[in-house]
């Protein structure tokens, strides 16, 4: 017997009626152009909470018995499966307790609490608060609700592939995997309705457990994970979800940090749409050209709570590799017009000045001597070289600063 069939599926999509939003599927001339193949993106990361695994999380409060729901449900999280529960629980009106690590972002938290869970703040890992998390609930009798390991948290995912397929025919579907059960239900429900449609499963590098287990034929955990995208870093993958991937995924492939970066900086720039880590692997994985297969390609971005300040630190990474940023460092001589004979300059090369920081006090300049750090808005990279070689032609000595 499957561990998810297509009807628990189907089942699922119609208790997730009024709750769950049916999120758009749009056709990206951008990334069909860049790739050579139509690109369809499917925007889980407007869904409620923020992310897909509202669904699961829903699907399966709603199944459980009217003793259980009275005695609430109660899992352990940092980050979207937390919102997921607690907007869950909240809409199915039952209790939730959502047990989060101390060093949870305060943001995160002030989501849970808002939708109504009750957010106990235990340990400095997942592993720690999920072992308080099963303390509380042999105390309380509350159901412990899986982040993916669960077949109708499984189901409860597969509701996208069947939203996908109402839309248009895909040749292939793709979507990241950490502990499995997105890809899992998008897999069951795909291949419940045509088989010929490819799956592609999408692993951070840093975090390959599902990589791993399909290559060798059987569950594998890593020691460590070191990725960017947090919310598929699963040292340890679901059990059921590796089986049904196992038999069901056509093909898993890893992308690296920079991929992803470079994947959420496109998304943002060129989509005008924002997209967590784990949500933007799959566009990795299609920039980088390493997804198999060819055909109409759909996308699940599947969440957009990314902290503002990675945001941020990817904007100016990415900018900066570019060619659109260029901060530099040199030493005048510290007299009145120093300066601005080089601001005078930097105008001629038509480059845009972003910030200057004038020094005269560090321990090695000598006291005739001033340190300026200019940041430069600017083209491209042949530009930043032009600039640079007129700097030292008019023999100024230029450090590069990161």
């Amino acid at each position: 017997m499957a561990i998810v069939d297509l009807t628990m599926i189907e089942q699922a999509a119609v208790r997730l009626q009024g709750v769950a939003h049916r999120t758009p599927l749009d056709l990206s001339t951008t990334f069909s152009r860049l790739s050579g193949r139509e690109v369809w993106l499917k925007h889980e990361n407007l869904q409620k909470t923020g992310s897909f695994k509202l669904r699961g999380a829903y699907n399966r409060i709603l199944t459980l018995s009217p003793e259980d729901k009275a005695k609430g449900v109660i899992a352990a999280s940092a980050g979207n499966h937390a919102q997921g529960v607690a907007y869950g629980a909240s809409a199915a009106g039952i209790p939730a307790t959502i047990v989060m690590p101390e060093g949870a972002p305060l943001s995160k938290v002030s989501a849970t609490r808002s939708y109504g869970a009750r957010v106990v703040l235990s340990g400095i890992s997942y592993d720690e608060a999920y072992q308080k998390a099963k303390e509380i609930q042999k105390q309380t009798g509350a159901t412990f609700v899986h982040a993916f390991d669960d077949p109708e948290v499984i189901a409860g995912q597969g509701t996208i592939g069947l939203e996908i397929l109402e839309e248009i025919e895909p040749e292939v579907v793709v979507a990241p995997i950490g502990g499995g059960g997105l890809v899992a239900g998008l897999a069951t429900a795909i291949k419940g309705r045509n088989p010929r449609i490819k799956v592609i499963g999408i692993q951070a590098a840093g975090a390959p457990a599902m990589y791993l287990s399909k290559r060798a034929g059987s569950w594998q955990e890593t020691i460590q994970v070191d990725t960017i995208a947090d919310g598929i870093a699963v040292k340890k993958p679901g059990q059921l979800t590796f089986q049904i991937i196992n038999d069901l995924v056509d093909e898993i492939v890893t992308v690296t940090d920079e991929e992803i970066a470079q994947a959420i900086l496109m998304l943002l720039e060129r989509g005008k749409t924002i997209v967590e880590g784990a949500g933007a692997v799959g566009v990795a994985a299609l920039l980088a050209g390493k997804l198999p297969f060819s055909g109409r390609t759909v996308i699940v971005l599947s969440g957009g709570n990314i902290d503002v300040n990675m945001v941020a630190t990817i904007i100016n990474r990415g900018l900066s590799k570019a060619g659109r940023r260029l901060r530099f460092r040199t030493i005048l001589v510290d007299k009145p017009g120093s300066l601005q004979k080089l601001l005078e300059l930097i105008a001629g090369t038509r480059a845009n000045v972003i910030s200057i920081t004038h020094d005269r006090t560090r321990p090695t300049l000598t006291y005739t001597q001033a340190e300026v750090i200019l940041e430069l808005e600017t083209q491209d990279n042949q530009h930043i070289g032009e600039i640079l070689a007129i700097l030292q032609n008019n023999h100024y000595q230029v450090e590069i600063v990161s």
